[in-house]
């Protein structure tokens, strides 16, 4: 990504707990071959210092979500839509971390 050009027009950090925190990112850029949506983003929630979940769009692997390891193809419409379903499995994630 060529930062010079990129707009940070979104970022949160929480601490969940001592041993959770998400980080949300999403960066307004131009539009080239591997972002022809005009957007960077990075949501990753990790517990106990690993990464449990993560979407992104890395230069060269397109869409995709990172779960327990796995690394995942998704389907992107748009990054509001992405943020709601990843909070949405962040709290499916701590209910099931901590039944």
């Amino acid at each position: 990504m060529n930062y010079l050009y990129a707009k940070l027009v979104f970022h949160e950090k929480r601490i969940l707990s001592e041993r959770d925190i998400v980080e949300m990112k999403i960066w307004k850029i131009p539009k080239s071959k591997d972002f022809p949506d005009m957007v960077k983003y990075s949501f990753v929630f990790i517990h106990d210092k690993e990464r449990i979940l993560g979407y992104d769009n890395e230069r060269g692997k397109g869409h995709h979500k990172h779960y327990k390891g796995t690394e995942i193809k998704i389907k992107f419409k748009d990054p509001e839509l992405l943020f709601l379903q990843f909070k949405k499995e962040v709290e499916d994630l701590m209910k099931e971390l901590y039944k």
